[in-house]
């Protein structure tokens, strides 16, 4: 048995393990000593591997989906924010309490530009 069965297995070694279950189904005469380990019990332990793949598929597709749809209305909520603000600027104005309200800053409030001092000029030799 393996160490760490919490990882997923390679699918080499996947393919590797269905090879040898065709193999098994192809010796006559097999009969192990160990029940657990009949040719009916490894078929059902295999199609019960591919079922759970199969499922694991279809749920991955619709997370896939769901977080699909979710990025489309995610995208359309902020779109629509963009341009309830636009709305707001165009009736209230940049400067206004209701723009501030948005949580924007107002045109007021902006620092407003000043001239960079000139280096002095060095004393001439």
């Amino acid at each position: 048995m393996a160490k760490d069965q919490t990882r997923r297995i390679q699918p080499s070694i996947i393919q590797s393990d269905r090879d040898a279950l065709a193999a098994i189904a192809g010796i006559t005469g097999y009969t192990p000593a160990n029940a657990a380990y009949t040719l009916t019990k490894l078929q059902n332990a295999g199609g019960a591997m591919d079922t759970a793949q199969e499922t694991e598929t279809q749920k991955q597709a619709d997370a896939d989906s769901a977080r699909d749809d979710a990025t489309a209305a995610e995208w359309d909520f902020h779109n629509a924010i963009l341009g309830a603000k636009d709305q707001v600027k165009a009736q209230f104005g940049a400067d206004s309490n209701e723009w501030q309200a948005l949580g924007l800053t107002k045109k007021s409030e902006f620092a407003k530009p000043s001239a960079k001092a000139q280096p002095a000029a060095a004393p001439a030799k």
